[in-house]
C-alpha cells in the first residue's frame, strides 16, 4: 500500500504556528480533511472534506476510506493531535478498517497549552496539565487542583460553568486564575483574575485556564 494517512496538528490557530512540516504535507496531499478553521490556515487547497462537530467521524471514515484505495490523506488537528486532538478517533477507525498503522504518520503541532505557558512563563512540565473538552467527568480536576503545582486547563464547555463548578466544591472564590482567550489570533485576551470574577463573565469556547 503505498498511500499514506497523515494526522497533522495545526497549533493553536494562527498561521505564524504552523510547522514547514505541516505545511509541506498538506501541500503534497491528494485530500484535505479538517474543520473549516484548519483548513483555512493552508493556501490553494482544491481538494478538501470539511468537518463538523456532527459529521467528524463519518468525515474521517471517509478519509480513511480514500486512503484505502489509494490517495495520500492528510487529516489536520487543531493544536497537536495528542492532546484533545483527534489522534485516538482515526487510530480507532483506521484498526477497525484495517488500514495499516505503519502508514499513519503523525505530525505533531504546537499546543495551545503550549503558548499559555510561553505566554505566562511557566515551566510546563511542572505543571498539572489536563483537558475536558467534551468530557463529563470535570470532577477530576478535583484530585489535582490542590497539589502545589500550577494546573493548565482546557475547560469543559463555558468557562463560567468551570469556574461556578469548582466554587460550589469548595474551590476558593478568590482562587487567582489566568485566562487565556484565542491565544495567537489578533484579539487575543490575556486575564488575570479570581474565579469568582470568571463565574460571571463572558467568554469563547477557545480557553485556557491557569489556576
Amino acid at each position: 500500500m503505498k498511500s499514506k494517512i497523515h494526522i497533522v496538528g495545526t497549533g493553536p490557530g494562527s498561521k505564524e504556528y504552523l510547522t514547514k512540516k505541516a505545511i509541506k504535507t498538506v501541500e503534497n496531499a491528494n485530500i484535505i480533511i479538517g474543520s473549516e478553521r484548519t483548513i483555512e490556515l493552508f493556501e490553494n487547497i482544491d481538494h478538501k472534506l470539511p468537518f463538523n462537530a456532527k459529521n467528524l467521524m463519518k468525515k474521517i471514515e471517509e478519509g480513511i476510506d480514500l486512503a484505502i484505495n489509494g490517495q495520500n490523506v492528510a487529516i489536520l488537528s487543531t493544536g497537536d493531535p495528542g492532546f484533545s486532538g483527534i489522534l485516538n478517533s482515526v487510530l480507532k477507525i483506521a484498526n477497525k478498517k484495517k488500514y495499516p498503522l505503519e502508514n499513519i504518520e503523525v505530525i505533531p503541532g504546537i499546543s495551545s497549552i503550549q503558548l499559555a505557558a510561553a505566554k505566562n512563563h511557566l515551566q510546563w512540565d511542572n505543571c498539572n496539565i489536563t483537558t475536558f473538552h467534551g468530557r463529563e467527568n470535570i470532577g477530576d480536576i478535583l484530585k489535582i487542583i490542590n497539589n502545589n503545582k500550577t494546573t493548565i486547563a482546557l475547560p469543559s464547555k463555558k468557562v463560567k460553568d468551570m469556574a461556578k463548578f469548582l466554587i460550589d466544591n469548595g474551590i476558593s472564590p478568590d482562587r487567582k486564575v489566568i485566562i487565556c482567550e484565542r491565544l495567537s489570533y489578533d484579539d487575543e485576551k490575556i486575564i488575570h483574575t479570581t474565579l469568582k470574577e470568571i463565574a460571571n463573565i463572558e467568554l469563547t469556547y477557545m480557553c485556557i485556564m491557569i489556576l
